[in-house]
């Protein structure tokens, strides 16, 4: 079976859940509209299509859109060797996700990621703490309003008790600053010179 035709399985099964399949350089994925099916949809895709392996699960911030997150769920299919993507759009005012741990174990530390980097909580998750930051940091870094120059912490002997100088690259930043907050483009309104 190829990835579509997994998808196509799929969303046979949970029509009212799924959006049509979309198909990228052979790459395919599938849209959850209600992020509380996420476990349930995970289920059906181990045991029936199967995909025996969650390869990834990771977080998008999308910032100024709605819904603002974005998770991501790589899946694959050793029967078959097809990889298959689910997302699913997540509201900034939405507290706790269903794990996905009880389907797949390697779940635990991808979710502990999410949660570290994100803030995004998973409901029945056996021990959802930080992975990357220390316990007791109160910022989540990869969320896009956190200060690309990083913030101060008061623990010398755990962390920079200076902010860190991580300037981004030409992307995310203003050319020809001398300092990141500077060349930051969410430190300052808009100017004629962007446009």
């Amino acid at each position: 079976m190829s990835p579509l035709d997994l998808a196509r399985q799929l969303l046979a099964h949970f029509p009212h859940d799924l959006d049509e399949p979309q198909e990228f350089r052979g790459e395919v994925t599938l849209r959850v509209r209600d992020p509380e099916r996420i476990a349930d949809i995970c289920r059906y895709a181990r045991d029936e299509l199967p995909c025996q392996m969650l390869l990834d699960l990771t977080g998008v911030d999308e910032f100024d859109r709605s819904p603002r997150w974005t998770l991501v769920y790589e899946l694959y299919s050793l029967t078959h060797h097809a990889h298959l993507r689910l997302k699913t759009g997540v509201e900034e005012a939405v507290s706790e996700l269903p794990s996905v741990t009880s389907v797949w174990r390697t779940a635990d530390w991808h979710e502990r990621e999410v949660y570290d980097m994100f803030g995004l909580r998973f409901r029945g998750h056996p021990d959802l703490r930080r992975i990357l930051m220390w316990e007791g940091y109160p910022y989540h870094p990869l969320r896009k309003d956190f200060p690309l120059e990083g913030k101060p912490s008061a623990i010398a002997e755990v962390a920079f008790t200076e902010r860190a100088p991580l300037e981004g690259g030409p992307f995310v930043t203003r050319p020809g600053a001398r300092r990141a907050p500077e060349r930051e483009p969410r430190a300052h309104p808009a100017d004629e010179s962007d446009a």
